[in-house]
């Protein structure tokens, strides 16, 4: 039966797909196929897309995206352009180096891939295209950089492996085999991703270098003006306070990361209206109508997607599929390869914390066998699945940069292949070599 249901639900995607169905139509038709065919109700359907957008970290999207417009409302996103171009410089492709730091940055803020885009793309792929960039590479660019919000602590996904995890005892026989093993924790998983989520973001700033290099995407001078910075920066010490007052609510505990996504809206208003005076009612009411729009788009897609998603997790296709790679062979190099691969496939089709909650509880005592530190599994999990950010057909960040910078989802993809490729290559680095990720941990008393 599960071949049989598999067969439909692919099948009838891709059928759609090439008679030119649109992503979301194409996955909940197929999903309402295998729902006719499996006899039930298809009233359920549409309870589960409904239910898909209570999750508490989605609701930072449409704060974030609206965050971002009234930045740029208020004058803040222009004044932090400007301080990345001028720290930019010479350097051959800066501003998109520049676009995947501040992922990095904005990903310590909200814990969320698509709400870190949304933040990213609302500031640097105007200021990309303005600067002669291709807008379908500057869309990929911060697409493909959005993922390190998941990374990045504090991360959502990596707190819901360690409730999945925690429940999950090493078998007596990997315990014979290998010892005891380190007990996982949040904390511990926060601190172990630090480090893999800045050599996934190495990886993406030098292919955005290879490509800007090889596209003509110069620099923007010739040198470096210490002059010109430092009077940028004297005039975007409001636009920079704004995430250090947002990190330092969520590390001292004051707010959620979701929380800090309406710190970041009320922020923007009290920059706009009262320091720049550069925010207007009308401007308020068009940021309320692209954050209406650009929410609305990526949720029909998080709709469909997750109906598909569930009747993969109900018929424990993805369960059967991994049982059956990792059974094919004990070598930890292969296993991490068939692992990533595997993950890769799931993260197309199946949103992050539900693909969490259901792999964890077959491959952790498999890698426990192996000898594998679960602190280490879970980093290598979420770094695989936030590549699944950038890759259709759910790729959620792809559609919030298709909204917010005008280029098609066909376009996007079709740039974003080699930022997918660098981000694999980081990931082969951490799951090859453990002690990228366990070194900070162990160096803090983990």
């Amino acid at each position: 039966m599960e071949q049989y249901l598999t067969l439909i639900l692919f099948g009838g995607f891709l059928i759609m797909l090439i008679l030119g169905a649109p992503i979301t139509v194409s996955l909940a038709g197929a999903a309402m196929a295998a729902y006719l065919i499996l006899d039930k109700n298809p009233i359920a359907l549409v309870q589960i897309a409904f239910t898909s957008v209570g999750n508490f970290p989605l609701m930072a999207l449409p704060a974030f995206v609206l965050a971002g417009a009234l930045m740029e409302a208020a004058g803040i996103s222009r004044r932090l352009v400007d301080i990345a171009e001028h720290l930019a410089g010479p350097i051959t492709g800066g501003l998109g180096a520049a676009t995947i730091v501040a992922c990095v940055f904005f990903g310590s803020i909200s814990g969320s891939g698509p709400a870190t885009t949304a933040a990213v793309g609302m500031l640097m792929i105007p200021a990309m295209v303005k600067r002669n960039y291709d807008r379908s590479y500057a869309s990929a660019v911060t697409a493909a950089s959005g993922g390190l919000g998941i990374i990045i602590p504090p991360s959502i996904p990596l707190v819901i492996f360690g409730i999945s995890s925690m429940g999950l005892k090493p078998p007596a026989e990997a315990v014979a085999l290998h010892g005891q093993f380190a007990s996982v924790s949040i904390p511990k998983l926060f601190i172990a991703g630090v480090i893999p989520g800045l050599i996934i973001a190495g990886t993406l700033i030098a292919m955005n270098y290879v490509i800007s290099k090889r596209k003509g995407y110069k620099g923007l001078t010739d040198t470096w003006s210490v002059a010109e910075i430092a009077v940028v920066f004297r005039r975007g010490i409001w636009s920079l306070l704004a995430p250090v007052l947002i990190l330092g609510g969520i590390y001292s505990g004051i707010f959620t990361p979701t929380e800090s996504a309406i710190i970041a809206v009320v922020y923007s208003l009290f920059v706009g209206f009262f320091i720049h005076k550069e925010m207007k009612i009308s401007n308020v009411f068009k940021s309320l109508s692209t954050t209406t729009w650009i929410t609305g788009r990526v949720l029909l897609i998080l709709f469909a997607a997750t109906v598909f998603g569930r009747l993969l997790v109900e018929q424990r296709i993805p369960a059967i599929i991994a049982e059956n790679l990792l059974h094919m062979t004990d070598n930890m190099y292969l296993i991490w390869i068939l692992m990533i691969g595997f993950l890769l496939f799931v993260g197309m089709f199946m949103e992050t914390l539900a693909a969490i909650m259901i792999i964890v509880p077959v491959m952790l005592p498999i890698m426990y066998m192996l000898g594998a530190d679960p602190t280490h599994v879970g980093i290598v999990v979420v770094c695989v699945l936030s590549i699944g950010f950038a890759t259709p057909p759910l790729g959620e960040n792809i559609f919030v940069a298709s909204g917010i910078g005008g280029s098609s989802v066909e376009q996007i993809t079709a740039r974003i292949h080699p930022f997918v490729l660098a981000s694999i290559i980081g990931v082969m680095l951490i799951a090859f070599f453990p002690q990228l990720t366990l070194w900070l941990p162990s160096l803090v008393g983990y």
